[in-house]
């Protein structure tokens, strides 16, 4: 069952590209027709793509990865920020600083930068600054949480990137090609497709038409998380806990291999060899026993 339905998206101005001067003709598959000088994307296809991007997000949150969302236009800037906020992804609302990708290492030492000034200013060294030297601080922290805040946790290179108007983030998409990282994109009308993963073609102006997308792609990131700790959760109860028998056999080897000085070091592993399948024998007489009590019950 499709993610959304066309009556959806037709409501939310989806269907709106540019005017035809504007045009970028690889955008021809996923134009249906022109109307008063303004080309109208084809919604069928459109509600494909839509499917086929958020089943690839799915996966990618399922696995532990992260996607990283950009969206630096100003109708885009606080539905991205709300939306992809809820569902704990690194975005970029503000101007995309030049390397985030490519030079990853440096950016993780301007966000390092913010960690140092939260402790510089819990610590007692904070009350001996000048008024001077704590506003020139506090206004770089600021500085750097505007433009860095969102990416805290972020600690190695995205799986993905989400990109808005591929046309205004034209450096980010430079930076993703470069690395190989996938892109999922809203493309409108008067940009090029082409290098794009995942093109979702729809209107990138439109606040509703933005709100809608982004929406069901964090939907789908939830689902996917969901998924994960579901797994997660059921792998946990599968492994067998080491009973108590079995961690105090297993820490008196320790001791004995460690600690006996007296021990050859080639003895050692022998001892440890022994002493481990002292607790596997120990644990098959445990469980013979439980089975006798339970057979004993039962009669």
């Amino acid at each position: 069952m499709p993610r959304t339905e066309f009556k959806q998206l037709l409501d939310a101005g989806v269907h709106f590209g540019h005017l035809k001067r504007k045009w970028n003709p690889n955008m021809a598959p996923y134009i249906f027709m022109e109307k008063n000088g303004i080309h109208i994307i084809d919604l069928q296809k459109t509600i494909v793509k839509i499917d086929e991007a958020a089943d690839a997000l799915k996966q990618i949150a399922r696995s532990g990865r992260k996607v990283m969302f950009v969206a630096t236009k100003k109708q885009a800037k606080t539905i991205v920020a709300e939306k992809v906020s809820a569902v704990n992804m690194p975005y970029v609302v503000e101007r995309w600083p030049g390397g985030m990708l490519t030079n990853f290492p440096t950016i993780r030492k301007a966000v390092k930068k913010m960690s140092t000034i939260d402790k510089m200013i819990k610590d007692s060294s904070w009350d001996n600054l000048s008024k001077r030297e704590k506003l020139q601080i506090s206004r770089q922290r600021a500085k750097l949480e505007k433009i860095l805040g969102s990416i805290v946790d972020l600690t190695r290179l995205p799986a993905a990137l989400f990109i808005i108007d591929v046309m205004k983030e034209k450096i980010a998409v430079r930076e993703a090609q470069r690395l190989s990282i996938p892109i999922f994109a809203m493309v409108d009308t008067n940009s090029d497709p082409n290098g794009i993963d995942f093109v979702i073609p729809a209107n990138d102006d439109a606040s509703q038409s933005i709100d809608l997308i982004v929406g069901i792609m964090c939907e789908a990131i939830k689902d996917g998380l969901s998924d994960r700790k579901v797994e997660r959760e059921k792998d946990e109860t599968d492994e067998k806990p080491l009973s108590t028998l079995k961690k105090g056999r297993k820490a008196v080897a320790k001791i004995i291999v460690e600690d006996d000085e007296e021990v050859e070091a080639d003895d050692k592993d022998e001892i440890l060899e022994e002493e481990l399948e002292a607790i596997l024998e120990d644990e098959d007489l445990a469980e013979e026993e439980e089975e006798e009590d339970a057979a004993e019950e039962a009669k």
